[in-house]
């Protein structure tokens, strides 16, 4: 029985033509039809080898033969069953052949159609998929209309692919069970709506990060180690296709006059492109995936990523107000540090967030996110993260929240520390608590500020409380390996304690790194803050 296609609520349909209507006849009914016409076929095609003919040829010579028969009775079928007539007689036509291929014998570029342990044939494997669903593809948009389809619900567009794929399989003679169809529409759907053949890499949970180099190298990180992965894309021009649609949905461009682009997906992860000529072996897609599970220091605790006195310590900073800086390496875990100790911040205060690429995932009900703008093709009309800052302070905020300080804004943020804006967080690429000292004096001085550095110095002093530094380590474990506060200054040095401290011990023999964190025992600095807010005991009672 013919089916009709799916149809939305709006009465749209995603295929061509438009609605082909109820189907009013049945495999059956075409019998006569089909009789009367195998003649005409066998006369049609007694010189030809029908076996060695493509099938989009054989449908359209057969749809010719078809229509001058029909004449008028052509009235009397709706498209689906006119193309039902001609893959039937297709069918017939072919298997009639003397020279039509032996079943097995895989006459299309060499799929395997070999029948199968427990019967039928159907293509098995991966590479077969992915071999059909190139065949298809160009002859399914063919088949459906892309507006149309553009606006239907996923479930909806995929019954309607789902009928279209089966038909096509069935001319193509591809034959494939039912979850390999299912396969191939999925890896249609993602090309179609999604990011193609990241998709599967998107919904593993286990994956933190994606690294695609080029078309055919498809790296990803998961539980701390990366691994290569048997994804591919079809060549450059496919993965360059994918960079446009994620720059696309954030409003931003990535082409040869500007071939670098930080974005972001639907779901909040971030991602770097850069594309040639920059980019020698083909475009680079860098993906850092939003974490569907919060993570809270507790859950830190709990997997050894802090000791519990650590996340005691830390919950009371942050409920103090304190300023701090979050520090580590690429790929260290501090943006979900940031979010964690966010986590602390009273639910009555207004944050406001600021970030090349929006990507926190603050819990407060009061945030404003703030994202930096690129220049224009006329090269201007950029908007900087100093310029976010500087406007930030007019907007009234409890605290003030950088996503990463890399630049002139650290001059914006250390005021607005200073000027009443306690409990200000911020990430900073550094290696250890003092490098990142030095990294924000050396962002100040980029600025164009001539100041002296003693001067710098005293202001960073005044403003920051903390440095807390996280480390990837090798065992692919992230852990906090400093906690240290700003004490003051001694002359023209910063000074500074460590209140926790990682010491490494060595490595079991499953590789994983063996160690203590260890409290120095000392005051805390900011006991008096945490007095103020009643948390003074407990503060002791941690570091203890």
């Amino acid at each position: 029985m013919a089916i009709e296609p799916a149809r939305s609520e709006s009465g749209k349909t995603g295929r061509r033509g438009g609605d082909p209507g109820q189907s009013k006849k049945g495999n059956s009914d075409l019998g006569p039809y089909i009789d009367r016409m195998r003649p005409l076929l066998l006369e049609a095609f007694e010189k030809d080898n029908v076996g060695m003919l493509p099938r989009p040829e054989l449908a359209l010579r057969i749809g010719q033969i078809v229509t001058d028969d029909l004449g008028d009775e052509a009235d009397n079928f709706n498209l689906l069953e006119r193309r039902t007539l001609v893959s039937n007689l297709i069918d017939w036509l072919v298997k009639s052949s003397p020279l039509a291929p032996a079943p097995g014998t895989g006459q299309h570029q060499g799929l395997d159609t070999a029948p199968r342990a427990g019967g039928g044939s159907a293509v098995s494997n991966t590479s077969a998929v992915d071999t059909a669903k190139e065949r298809i593809q160009p002859l399914v948009m063919e088949r459906l209309d892309l507006a149309a389809a553009s606006q239907l619900p996923r479930e909806e567009l995929s019954q309607q692919v789902g009928e279209i794929v089966t038909e096509l399989l069935a001319e193509e003679q591809l034959r494939l069970n039912g979850p390999e169809q299912d396969a191939v529409v999925d890896l249609l759907l993602n090309d179609m709506l999604g990011l193609g053949p990241l998709e599967p890499l998107l919904a593993d949970e286990s994956i933190n990060d994606i690294m695609v180099n080029g078309a055919n190298q498809v790296y990803v990180e998961r539980r701390g180690k990366l691994e290569l992965t048997d994804i591919r894309f079809r060549d450059d021009p496919h993965v360059l296709n994918i960079c446009r649609r994620i720059v696309s949905q954030v409003g931003r461009r990535v082409d040869e006059t500007t071939p670098l682009c930080d974005a972001r997906l639907k779901d909040g992860s971030r991602v770097n492109i850069i594309i040639p000529p920059l980019a020698i072996d083909g475009p680079s897609i860098s993906i850092r995936k939003f974490a569907k599970k919060g993570i809270t220091l507790d859950v830190m605790a709990k997997q050894s990523n802090i000791s519990p006195d650590m996340c005691t310590v830390l919950k009371i900073a942050s409920r103090s107000r304190l300023n701090i800086l979050i520090s580590g390496g690429t790929g260290s875990g501090k943006t979900t540090l940031l979010n964690a100790m966010s986590q602390m911040i009273d639910q009555g205060e207004r944050i406001v967030t600021i970030e090349d690429a929006a990507e926190l995932q603050l819990q407060q009900p009061h945030v404003v996110r703030l994202e930096t703008r690129p220049a224009n093709l006329e090269g201007v009309g950029d908007i900087s993260m100093r310029d976010l800052v500087k406007n930030s302070l007019r907007m009234r905020p409890d605290r003030i929240i950088l996503g990463e300080v890399r630049g002139s804004e650290a001059v914006d943020l250390l005021q607005a520390m200073n000027t009443g804006h306690d409990g200000s967080l911020g990430t900073i690429h550094a290696n250890r608590p003092r490098e990142a000292l030095t990294r924000l004096e050396n962002m100040v001085g980029l600025a164009g500020i001539n100041l002296p550095s003693k001067a710098v110095r005293t202001q960073i002093a005044a403003a920051l409380d903390m440095i807390v530094q996280i480390s990837r380590m090798r065992d692919g474990m992230r852990r906090i390996t400093h906690i240290s506060e700003v004490v003051g200054m001694e002359g023209d040095i910063i000074t500074t304690q460590d209140l926790f401290t990682f010491q490494f011990e060595g490595e079991g023999e499953d590789g994983t790194i063996r160690g203590n964190f260890k409290s120095s025992g000392l005051r805390p600095h900011f006991a008096s803050n945490a007095a103020y807010f009643g948390l003074d005991k407990r503060l002791m009672e941690a570091m203890g």
